[in-house]
């Protein structure tokens, strides 16, 4: 497996500075920009191109916290985490709402498409104005909740910084693992769900 970290020159970690990463991934880039291999060989240009492929996966893996997540834990355990559908206890509560909210939505875009009154036009109109703005509120808990998962990333930074290299049979046992496997299927969840949530809030607007 191609380590995303070490391609862009990071050290392991579950959080990163965006702004610093995407620095660091135009600085690399830029190395292999065509305009520079142009007079080179053919061999060559080919060998730039899948090097910049392979950055701009790379990017595109670490910048994202779910994904990078899952890299991370693929990497030091040698496996994908299992799916599992089970919603996280934290957020059994916010799993709740999401599913009442999407069901009113849906209950809505129904009788939209059967109403054809002016006036009961207008009356689903303003219920869909009311939902959207319960919508919007909700995905602003998950953006919070989505915040406080990323300040105990940059608290993990602390075991991954202090533990023993990679490669080292002891490094396994020191690093916390199923807490970021939990916190992994935490984003997973809340990135579900507020596309489900944007989703609707964009029917709403047509």
């Amino acid at each position: 497996m191609t380590d995303y970290f070490a391609l862009l020159g990071e050290s392991r970690r579950p959080w990163i500075d965006p702004e610093e990463l995407k620095a660091k991934f135009l600085a690399l880039t830029a190395q292999v920009h065509p305009d520079r291999v142009h007079n080179a060989s053919e061999a060559e240009k080919q060998a730039a191109s899948r090097r910049s492929a392979e950055m701009n996966a790379a990017y595109n893996c670490l910048r994202e916290a779910k994904t990078r997540l899952l890299h991370l834990l693929e990497l030091e355990r040698g496996t994908r985490p299992e799916e599992v559908q089970e919603i996280p206890p934290a957020t059994m509560d916010l799993f709740t709402e999401v599913s009442r909210l999407c069901r009113e939505a849906d209950l809505l875009f129904a009788e939209k498409a059967k109403a054809t009154s002016p006036l009961l036009k207008v009356e689903l109109f303003a219920q869909g104005m009311a939902i959207d703005e319960k919508l919007n509120a909700l995905r602003t808990r998950l953006s919070a909740r989505h915040e406080a998962l990323t300040g105990q990333l940059r608290f993990l930074n602390l075991a991954w910084e202090s533990a023993p290299p990679a490669g080292s049979a002891a490094r396994i046992h020191v690093l916390p693992c199923s807490r970021l496997e939990q916190i992994y299927r935490e984003f997973s969840f809340l990135t579900r769900w507020c596309r489900q949530l944007q989703e609707r809030s964009l029917r709403l607007s047509c």
